[in-house]
């Protein structure tokens, strides 16, 4: 099924003396510059940006939302349930379903680990969910990825070592980035608490980085690699980075309707869930591991993203299209409702006294029955 695969068990296949014998790794264009500088370019690119959006995801952060829904963690231990519980075994299911090789399971195992990103915020906001409980859950997930993203790595990298990748998983370099993570992201909490006034600019600045880095990343991954970037266009890689997000996306509104929370938080852990903080996973990819050994498939998470981003457009459009059928027809029914509450409010029968000239008569107690609409 996969085409690649022969050259991916060989993870010396990567190294610059054998890359120009191999049929996929080319010459790098003319324009490139030597490949040890775009490599170094390259490096310090992702750096800056995983930086630079780990600051924008700290500003959306609130201690005191945090504090209020870890009093009632029920959304919140669900959605951290759906985070690593649903994307890591997707990621393992779909490396096993279309039988890539060990580095390409591998990578992919690793963009399921990572936690969610701030792109998950924006669906949230756009689908109209709890945007305390998107901004919590980005919180605490990307604090548990320290623990949990190596220990999921461990538990399920044991299925897919093939004895070429075996002890070459940096353990230590991936714990070590994700400690650097809370930097810039503590960097951001202090900012939303002390200067909130340039928390908006920041956040903008964040997406707007997160574009620019992506047409970067790609030109100078192009001139590192040259046209070797093509493997990550096999059908398999395709296949995979499309389903991921879709499961994702999924399984986490589909987890939360079975512990019954409402209509906002399933909307938001379902973006949540599907969302993968895909510059952490490059940059893990591109820094920790050597090249002789992930070779080009550091570019996979930006492969990632274009389908979390477009599959998250598609089920904004659904539910922004069933919303807004849904508004006439719940005002329709409102109106009916109240129409027909004034309705039988006029027919119904008022009584009151008759009196005679303030004086008590024959007539005195006789009860009249009149519309409501005479009385008034």
């Amino acid at each position: 099924m996969n085409k690649t695969k022969g050259a991916f068990e060989s993870p010396e296949l990567w190294t610059p003396s054998l890359t120009q014998n191999t049929s996929f790794i080319s010459v790098a264009p003319p324009f490139a510059f030597s490949q040890q500088a775009t490599d170094k370019a390259l490096n310090a690119i992702l750096i800056v940006v995983l930086f630079v959006i780990m600051v924008s995801l700290g500003c959306t952060m609130e201690i005191a939302k945090i504090t209020t829904h870890l009093r009632k963690p029920k959304g919140v231990a669900i959605a951290v349930m759906a985070q690593y519980g649903v994307m890591p075994l997707t990621a393992f299911i779909l490396g096993k379903l279309f039988q890539l090789s060990a580095a390409e399971s591998l990578a992919i195992l690793i963009c399921g680990c990572c936690p969610g990103g701030n792109l998950s915020n924006i669906f949230s906001l756009a689908l109209r969910g709890d945007m305390n409980l998107s901004i919590v859950m980005t919180t605490c997930s990307t604090v548990l990825a320290i623990g949990l993203m190596p220990l999921l790595l461990y538990l399920y990298s044991g299925g897919l070592y093939e004895g070429d990748l075996e002890g070459k998983v940096p353990y230590k370099g991936i714990i070590t980035s994700l400690v650097l993570m809370l930097i810039p992201c503590a960097i951001g909490i202090i900012l939303n608490e002390k200067k909130p006034q340039y928390t908006g600019f920041i956040i903008k600045a964040g997406m707007v980085v997160l574009l620019l880095s992506s047409a970067a990343i790609i030109v100078l991954s192009v001139a590192n690699v040259g046209s070797g970037i093509m493997v990550i266009f096999s059908p398999s890689l395709l296949g995979s980075s499309a389903l991921m997000p879709f499961i994702g996306f999924l399984l986490g509104y589909a987890l939360s309707a079975v512990f019954k929370l409402n209509d906002r938080c399933r909307r938001t852990v379902c973006m949540e869930t599907g969302c993968q903080n895909v510059q952490l996973c490059s940059t893990i990819l591109k820094i920790a591991f050597t090249p002789e050994i992930i070779g080009p498939l550091y570019f996979f998470p930006l492969l990632y993203l274009l389908f979390q981003l477009g599959e998250g457009l598609l089920l904004i459009l659904v539910f922004r299209i069933h919303d807004r059928i849904k508004k006439p027809n719940d005002a329709a029914k409102t109106i009916c409702t109240t129409v027909d509450a004034v309705s039988a409010q006029e027919m119904k029968p008022v009584s009151r006294p008759c009196t005679n000239s303030g004086k008590p008569g024959k007539h005195h107690g006789q009860i009249l029955q009149q519309p409501l609409s005479q009385t008034l």
